[in-house]
């Protein structure tokens, strides 16, 4: 079956960075576009970055510009999402997802503070 596993989120301090990773397994990860997501408390989950299935095409909301960096390693079936100067409202749990079958992953805590 699908299998999205989330790793690398903890907490960081205000200006830190830290590199999310989602390991795919279960479908053609080399042929699916992939999505990072994050979601708050109350809140619904908002699209933070999205990548073609070859990694030549990107989006990023408009919150994460320039400092969220979306790849991939089709040969390692993992989605990463790079996150540079951390603000403390970008504390949520991410997940990642793939849009051609609907499949969510678990989630990660990104907690950014001092």
């Amino acid at each position: 079956q699908v299998q999205l596993t989330e790793s690398g989120g903890g907490l960081v301090q205000p200006g830190g960075s830290l590199r999310l990773s989602c390991v795919a397994s279960g479908f053609t990860f080399s042929t699916s576009a992939m999505r990072w997501y994050r979601q708050t408390p109350g809140k619904e989950r908002e699209l933070v970055a999205a990548i073609s299935s070859t990694g030549g095409t990107t989006h990023y909301a408009e919150s994460v510009k320039g400092r969220f960096t979306i790849t991939r390693d089709n040969a390692k079936n993992t989605v990463y999402l790079r996150m540079n100067s951390l603000k403390p409202e970008d504390t949520a749990v991410y997940y990642c997802y793939v849009p051609k079958l609907g499949s969510w992953g678990q989630g990660t805590q990104v907690t950014v503070s001092s």
